[in-house]
């Protein structure tokens, strides 16, 4: 079982450490010292605070679709020649790209400081585990 540190559980659910103490302090997140006495926290105990805890920004559209990963955020960037286009979005810590025809882009009206929503569709998103925390 994949278990981490108090400063490394802080960094994946950007929070202070002293955020992590605190709800360990008040049972809500379990621990333990490993073997050099330090105090780890349960990886599945630690994804179900993240889970417990996100503050996703409510999808301002009323919209109905099968697609069940949205992002709100900002468009911070927009790049286009007279055929392609390169979208950029903040929404909250997460950088998302997104490339569409020009026409898309002016038919949105996406420019830096839009409100827009990004929809992933299941099928296309890549998992990988970083190396040395397997």
């Amino acid at each position: 079982m994949p278990q981490f540190r108090i400063a490394d559980a802080a960094r994946l659910l950007g929070v202070s450490d002293d955020t992590i103490r605190r709800r360990v302090d008040a049972g809500v997140l379990p621990s333990r010292p490993d073997a050099s006495n330090r105090t780890v926290i349960d990886g599945a105990a630690l994804a179900e605070s993240a889970r417990a805890h996100a503050d996703a920004t409510p999808d301002p559209s009323d919209v109905r679709r099968s697609a069940r990963n949205r992002l709100v955020g900002l468009v911070t960037a927009v790049g286009a020649d007279t055929v392609m286009a390169q979208v950029e979005m903040q929404c909250g810590p997460h950088r998302v790209v997104s490339l569409m025809s020009a026409e898309a882009v002016d038919d949105l009206g996406l420019e830096p400081g839009a409100l827009a929503v990004a929809v992933i569709k299941s099928t296309n998103v890549v998992v990988e585990i970083p190396g040395g925390l397997s």
